[in-house]
């Protein structure tokens, strides 16, 4: 559907399965079996951009975070000895703010 174009109400409530939602409860739950159906064996073709197979968790590094420093905070949380630097965290914070609206800028 285009921007501005209206959708054809009658073809939109089928396809939503809300027409036969106003039939009866029980219809209605064999009707979202029968759209689910439906739109899984429509056939239309797919393409994953290169930056979504990038987020892909096979195509990822399994060393993407370090266990050992996982489990000294795990410890230090458990026993109480965890402390947050607050200076450090807002240092961050701002400096990330700062590259988005770079970026956005640019």
């Amino acid at each position: 559907m285009k921007i501005g174009q209206k959708p054809e109400l009658p073809g939109a409530l089928a396809q939503t399965g809300l027409a036969k939602q106003a039939k009866s409860p029980a219809s209605a739950a064999e009707g979202a079996v029968k759209d689910a159906a439906a739109v899984s064996t429509a056939g239309v073709p797919v393409t994953v951009s290169t930056a979504a197979r990038a987020l892909d968790q096979t195509t990822r590094s399994t060393g993407d975070f370090d266990a050992s420093k996982v489990k000294a905070v795990r410890s230090a949380i458990e026993k109480g000895t965890f402390s947050v630097d607050a200076e450090a965290i807002a240092d961050k914070m701002l400096s990330n703010a700062q590259e988005i609206l770079a970026r956005s800028r640019g």
